[in-house]
């Protein structure tokens, strides 16, 4: 009776997880060694076309240029995250400040996104001030480049990185710091080898959900990054609305997929690795 009980109750989320996930995954893949239709669509044909075109260099350059973006993206998003995160654990106003942080969501992303064209445009806000402070007589391209991108993902996803370390750093107790500064430690040592160690999970979860948004998006890239700023999922819109070509959309999905994969499978890695050192300590 208890295994039957146990059946009913996973039943939702294996139809859940089926319906959502195993399914267009399985359908990605099949249309990925599909023929092009010729209107658009697959053909009931066996074929490796769609994979056969990635090794060209203008694939292999977008590669280059989506791992660069998510990359920096993340790593300046973290920085930013960690000490915003660290102050609003310990501030008393935590509660405006979260709320602060959340109401971004508020706002319809592609409103945000025409916010920051306009604060970076030939003349938007930046040039503005750069020319009333005599800095500069011409306006400056800031947009339609992949230092646009960036700043706008880090923008978009800092809510994503800050909410888990805030949760992760509400927990910590923070008289260990007080301990290591007793002991002879000054603040920057006491963060780096107290506090940082028994926050990584967080840290980790913050990276993942920067990195893997960041390394499918679409609608950033198209519309602040220009030629410079084209990224993989920008490809994909490429190929399923203008070219027709399916099967090569899905050959890069796939592409995609196996690169997130590779995340997951690092972050569980680590975190078992970092369980089974805190088992080993609680042992000796």
């Amino acid at each position: 009776m208890k295994k039957q009980a146990g059946v009913w109750y996973s039943l939702p989320l294996f139809a859940w997880v089926t319906l959502f996930f195993l399914i267009p995954i399985g359908m990605v893949l099949l249309y990925s060694v599909l023929s092009r239709g010729n209107f658009g669509g697959v053909k009931a044909e066996l074929s490796l076309d769609g994979f056969a075109a990635l090794g060209n260099p203008a694939f292999l350059k977008t590669v280059g240029i989506t791992l660069l973006i998510a990359l920096v993206s993340t790593v300046l998003t973290i920085l930013v995250a960690l000490p915003a995160s660290y102050y609003i654990a310990r501030t008393k106003n935590n509660l405006t400040l979260l709320v602060l942080v959340i109401i971004p969501f508020w706002v319809n992303f592609l409103i945000r996104v025409f916010a920051w064209m306009a604060v970076l445009g030939r003349e938007g806000f930046v040039n503005d001030l750069l020319r009333w402070t005599g800095l500069t007589q011409e306006p400056i391209q800031f947009l339609f480049n992949i230092g646009a991108v960036i700043i706008v993902h880090v923008y978009t996803y800092l809510p994503f990185a800050i909410l888990p370390l805030y949760a992760t750093i509400e927990k910590f107790d923070f008289g260990l710091l007080e301990a290591a500064r007793d002991l002879g430690a000054d603040h920057l040592t006491s963060l780096k080898k107290i506090l940082l160690p028994n926050i990584r999970g967080g840290i980790i979860t913050a990276i993942l959900f920067t990195f893997i948004p960041i390394l499918g998006s679409y609608a950033i890239s198209d519309l602040v990054g220009g030629k410079d700023g084209y990224m993989l999922g920008n490809s994909i819109a490429y190929y399923i609305g203008k070219a027709n070509n399916w099967p090569r959309a899905s050959a890069i999905a796939v592409v995609l997929t196996l690169i997130t994969s590779l995340g997951l499978m690092v972050y569980f890695l680590l975190n078992r690795s970092q369980q089974k050192t805190l088992v080993e300590e609680e042992v000796k």
